[in-house]
């Protein structure tokens, strides 16, 4: 009993980085992607989330051992073997993205807040205050306890589940056999799927975390775990959002939704104003927690790549560039979507998603060329199974890459 009790301490200290990398995972594009999936094809895209889980978990557990035994973040360990000028282009492409991704949060705030009847005017200030704050004005385990806190409202997600009604039978049958339709629409949702549970971002983020929280090698195992947790987790909370749709907005026969405020909007006729509020402060709460983690993320790794001071536990005249980033992208973020209209915003965040999978492949090759050298990792390298898997993984997204750029070039010339 007390060597259980050992064991479950060092995991609560331990326990963070994992859990709230992989969470962030379901942001406000990613809860649009979801609900879209099961408004427009109900429970059948269920059976992708578990390769796309085991492909999470392999890539995050990477990260995060790289990050325990060399005590470095992936930028810098980045910038030391592939020089300043490889660093630097990548900096720049991922601030790109990131910036897209900031707004699409915001725009998510605001979507949610419209259908708890609060204007964006409001919404989106005040929300860029309250993460820009807590942030700057914080520490690193005080930061970590709020994210950890707004973790645990993703429950919103099963409950508004559990109050559609949905044909449980129908969907776990749809979980575990996978069914495949020929036609260019399953087949991009399907790609839309993959492609929003794996982000270059999330890669960063993770290793910086885990180096700054300083997780020691003898307590790797627990690390593992908090990964693995979160990784389960986030797919667990998007199976919920699918079966949510797939239950409501999919039988009423209205497939097509613009965002994921309109998905909480339709769920009020069949499963209940309750349904359609929890749904939405989801929304909102995710939309507040990731867009406090991608502009730190940002700041994280385009300070490390630098070789300039980074890090919450540190003060503004201690990292200036750090906190300036950060500050920076949460201020244009908010604001291009308090002035621009939502027709303007929709190309940047395309764009920004375009950016994250043509990058994608790039980072995983980055990741195991590193985590492969005995001179770096010693007897941590990667065992065969997690190269297949990795490998596997960063081929399917440069397949899932070219596959989206064509379709972008000739948007009438796939037909299945």
């Amino acid at each position: 009993m007390r060597h259980l009790r050992r064991n479950l301490l060092i995991f609560l200290a331990v326990v963070g980085p994992g859990i709230i990398t992989a969470n962030v995972d379901n942001d406000a594009g990613g809860i649009f992607t979801y609900s879209l999936a099961g408004a427009a094809y109900g429970y059948t895209l269920l059976w992708t989330l578990i390769p796309v889980t085991v492909a999470l978990i392999v890539v995050q557990e990477m990260v995060a051992r790289m990050g325990v035994v060399t005590g470095k973040g992936l930028a810098d360990l980045i910038r030391e073997e592939y020089g300043f000028r490889t660093t630097f282009l990548l900096m720049i492409c991922l601030i790109a993205a990131d910036l897209g991704n900031t707004m699409s949060e915001f725009a998510g705030l605001a979507s949610g807040m419209s259908v708890l009847h609060v204007v964006r005017y409001i919404a989106v200030p005040l929300g860029a205050f309250l993460v820009w704050a807590l942030v700057v004005k914080g520490t690193y385990r005080a930061v970590e306890r709020v994210f950890l806190v707004a973790c645990v409202f993703y429950i919103a997600y099963p409950l508004s589940c559990f109050l559609a009604h949905p044909h449980w039978g129908h969907a776990l049958a749809q979980t575990f056999v996978p069914s495949f339709h020929l036609d260019s629409g399953y087949i991009f949702m399907m790609i839309g799927v993959v492609g929003t549970t794996i982000a270059p971002w999330m890669q960063f983020y993770l290793q910086s975390a885990v180096v700054e929280k300083g997780v020691k090698l003898r307590d790797y195992a627990y690390c593992k775990w908090d990964v693995i947790v979160g990784c389960i987790g986030t797919d667990v909370v998007a199976f919920f959002i699918i079966v949510a749709c797939a239950a409501t907005i999919f039988v009423s026969g209205h497939h097509n939704i613009s965002d994921a405020g309109e998905a909480a909007v339709a769920l009020r006729p069949l499963a209940g104003r309750a349904a359609s509020y929890l749904f939405a402060f989801g929304l909102c709460n995710a939309s507040l927690f990731s867009a406090s983690i991608l502009p730190l993320a940002t700041a994280y790794y385009v300070c490390e790549g630098l070789g300039l001071e980074a890090g919450i536990n540190k003060r503004v005249r201690e990292a200036p560039a750090f906190y300036s980033l950060y500050t920076g992208l949460i201020v244009v973020g908010a604001l291009a979507v308090i002035l621009l209209q939502a027709s303007a915003q929709v190309p940047i965040m395309i764009i920004s998603q375009v950016i994250n999978g043509i990058l994608l492949p790039f980072v995983l090759i980055f990741m195991l060329r590193l985590i492969n050298r005995k001179d770096l990792m010693g007897e941590y390298t990667n065992g065969g199974v997690f190269n297949a898997v990795a490998w596997a993984t960063t081929f399917t997204m440069i397949a899932l890459t070219a596959v989206g750029a064509l379709s972008a070039i000739f948007p009438h010339g796939f037909h299945f």
